[in-house]
């Protein structure tokens, strides 16, 4: 079976993640995406390393472990935009794609001929995506953005961390780009919809998809506390604003999480815990009663599970139906049998590494199931190939194209 998308081209113009990200799951889709990138330097992300790719042999590639991990299922074909025949050859390129994806600063590819105006008018159609720090609108829609930026300046850092912590008072930046993949997130889901809609009508569009929109929309339930109570929530830990217990509990030999997200739940673990009067205690007996005594119940349940080993605990809670579960490293999460059976981690051969050794997908179709056809390009492993099927060039044309340091 072909995978939902694989009847859709896509013209990839981003570089690092939030764009990537985006060009990778509709790679994962199907889709036939077509990366462009700088000779010689390609992709910004190529030269994030240590760590590197290893080959059979044990020794690091010149890969970055970063590329790699938002660039699979993509041809490589090297332009350099600054050239006018690469401006040409990628709006030929555009003419026959269904989507592009860009993250420049605002209007820089205007500059070259490459802006949503000189794309439409060569291909009508086209859904072309837009990722930047902050829009195409408003005050800041010129600035340079960051993921880490994001994380700042839309309050997310401000409710991550410790509130005893000393060095935590600034906040927290999450442990992966995390505005980054959930921007190419949002960036996915608009090109999904945009092509259903031009599916509908023939109107392609321009999206307009940003890292401080995609961290605001993150606050979610945070975001609409302050709503409602007209103050900036703060930092809580591992605990959580709404819910009570619902947190990272010591145990006896290291730690355990108790998610307790309704009352029912609440009964079970307190059954289990062999403390069934707390279930009953007035204190105690809602969620809301719960909230309204975190400091009073908190204790109470630290010094009971501080009893019993983080195995004990986990075993105890299954039985019970209690959600729980470890903290684990990145390797352990890989290592648990149900990331095994659910085949988090994939082989695919690679041109430098031999194997190269990929996270999945978390997309699942019972119809058209996710297929990696190809490891993450190396620099222009596909431009001959793009160029003599996509635009009729010939092996002499491609190899002055080379030779004038267009390609």
């Amino acid at each position: 079976m072909s995978g939902p998308l694989s009847h859709i081209k896509v013209l990839d113009l981003s570089r690092v993640l939030a764009g990537p990200w985006a060009g990778q799951n509709l790679a994962d889709m199907g889709a036939d995406v077509i990366k462009i990138e700088r000779p010689v330097k390609g992709d910004d992300s190529r030269a994030f390393g240590p760590p590197w790719m290893k080959d059979a042999d044990g020794k690091d590639t010149s890969e970055a472990a970063y590329f790699c991990a938002a660039n699979r299922g993509k041809r490589s074909l090297t332009a350099d935009i600054s050239k006018p025949e690469a401006q040409e050859m990628i709006r030929k390129l555009a003419a026959k794609c269904d989507v592009v994806i860009e993250n420049y600063k605002y209007g820089d590819l205007a500059r070259y001929g490459l802006g949503y105006e000189d794309i439409k008018a060569v291909n009508p159609g086209i859904v072309y995506c837009s990722i930047t720090g902050f829009g195409q609108t408003g005050p800041w829609k010129e600035r340079p953005g960051y993921d880490f930026m994001a994380q700042g300046m839309s309050g997310l850092m401000s409710i991550t961390g410790s509130p005893e912590s000393e060095t935590d008072r600034y906040g927290v930046r999450f442990g992966v780009p995390i505005i980054d993949i959930l921007t190419g997130m949002y960036g996915t889901i608009a090109i999904c919809a945009a092509l259903a809609h031009r599916a509908e009508t023939g109107k392609g569009q321009h999206l307009d998809i940003s890292l401080l929109d995609s961290a605001l929309a993150l606050t979610s339930i945070q975001g609409m506390n302050w709503i409602a109570t007209g103050e900036s929530p703060g930092r809580i830990g591992n605990a959580h604003p709404n819910i009570v217990p619902y947190q990272v509990f010591p145990t006896a030999d290291g730690s355990v999480i108790v998610a307790c997200g309704n009352d029912n739940l609440y009964r079970k673990y307190c059954a289990a815990a062999g403390h069934p009067e707390l279930a009953d205690d007035p204190r105690f007996a809602t969620n809301a009663k719960r909230v309204e005594n975190r400091a009073i119940i908190t204790p109470i349940l630290d010094g009971i599970m501080k009893r019993k080993t983080t195995k004990e605990w986990c075993a105890i809670l299954d039985e019970a139906g209690v959600a729980n579960g470890p903290i684990n490293t990145i390797g352990q999460a890989f290592e648990e049998p149900q990331a095994v059976a659910r085949g988090a981690l994939f082989d695919i051969p690679h041109p430098l590494a031999g194997t190269a050794r990929l996270i999945a997908s978390p997309l699942r179709f019972s119809e058209t199931p996710v297929e990696y056809a190809k490891a993450p390009p190396v620099l222009g492993q596909h431009s001959e190939e793009i160029l003599q099927q996509e635009l009729g060039l010939s092996a002499d044309e491609i190899a002055a194209l080379r030779a004038n340091k267009v390609i």
